[in-house]
């Protein structure tokens, strides 16, 4: 059985409009800032809340403030490293790539650097 050229050419023109879709990036937006984080901790959602400029991020999580240095390896990666760790694990760096933004925020994947299991969320960006 043959297939027309033209029902070849409309099943693919779809499939070509889709791939070359490439989501907004606008990093730079979201580098400095106070923003929002929710996510699913043993089954209830908890929030946090962080301030960024530059160099220094300053979290509050369950009432308790934690800093950070903050190294952009690029416009949309950077690398968060706690300045004043109290245990082995808040050692560890973490790097987070911004995935996504849209006006209110943005998405993002973020892994403890050297490892590769990943993890992905999304910030909302406070005024």
């Amino acid at each position: 059985m043959r297939i027309k050229k033209h029902t070849l050419f409309l099943f693919l023109v779809p499939f070509f409009l889709v791939s070359c879709y490439e989501q907004e990036r606008n990093c730079k937006d979201f580098k400095t800032g106070n923003f929002e984080f929710t996510r699913e901790i043993e089954g209830k959602l908890e929030t946090s809340y962080f301030e960024r400029n530059d160099s220094i991020q300053i979290e509050t999580f369950r009432g308790h403030k934690d800093t950070s240095s903050v190294r952009w390896v690029n416009d949309c990666e950077c690398i968060l490293k706690k300045i004043n760790p109290k245990s082995m694990s808040e050692k560890n760096a973490v790097q987070i790539k911004i995935l996504t933004t849209n006006a209110k925020g943005y998405t993002f994947e973020y892994n403890i650097v050297g490892q590769t299991k990943k993890q992905r969320g999304s910030v909302t960006k406070k005024e």
